[in-house]
């Protein structure tokens, strides 16, 4: 995998404050694009072990909310390996951080990769032009959807099941395919 660079302390690509990898590869090639020099799958640098601890310095900083990848696309296919295994060892160095993951590809598209799930948000869709938003919080365009990975993995393992779960607000599920009565 290949990076452009790291950005420190950045407050635009999460919430928080935040480390972003800004990695190269993206097949998309969305008009209008913000960065395009980083389509290049073979541009930047390599992602060694140095940029591998620059990386993580930052994310050992308590101020430091989490780190997001965008690019370029992380979910470039000769990116997504490299990727999902960044992800597991940022899960398991740093507990208390956040991923946030930008891709052009949508959902349904990236859902079933493996490691999908250590995502905490995800920002899919491409980035299109004719709906460019200044105001859109975390997206470029209006058709991008910032999804709250936890909580969509949740819904989809218990959409078969009877049970009672209980998060900020008590939600019940119900037998005999009745609809969900929150409480």
């Amino acid at each position: 995998m290949r990076y452009h660079n790291i950005t420190k302390d950045d407050m635009l690509n999460g919430d928080g404050l935040r480390a972003v990898l800004w990695v190269a590869g993206c097949c998309h090639g969305c008009k209008g694009c913000q960065n395009p020099v980083t389509w290049d799958i073979e541009g930047g640098l390599p992602f060694d072990e140095e940029a591998r601890e620059e990386l993580f310095a930052e994310l050992e900083k308590p101020y430091i909310s989490g780190v997001t990848l965008s690019g370029g696309d992380p979910l470039h296919p000769a990116n997504r390996e490299e990727i999902g295994n960044l992800m597991q060892e940022i899960k398991e160095k740093f507990t208390d951080k956040t991923i946030w993951l930008y891709t052009g590809y949508e959902w349904d598209q990236i859902k079933d990769l493996p490691y999908i799930g250590l995502a905490d948000v995800l920002v899919d869709g491409l980035f299109v032009e004719k709906l460019k938003d200044e105001d859109a919080f975390w997206r470029g365009s209006t058709n991008q959807r910032v999804i709250d990975v936890k909580e969509v993995k949740l819904r989809i393992r218990i959409e078969d099941h009877d049970f009672e779960v209980k998060t900020k607000n008590a939600i019940r599920f119900l037998q005999g395919g009745d609809k969900v009565k929150v409480t």
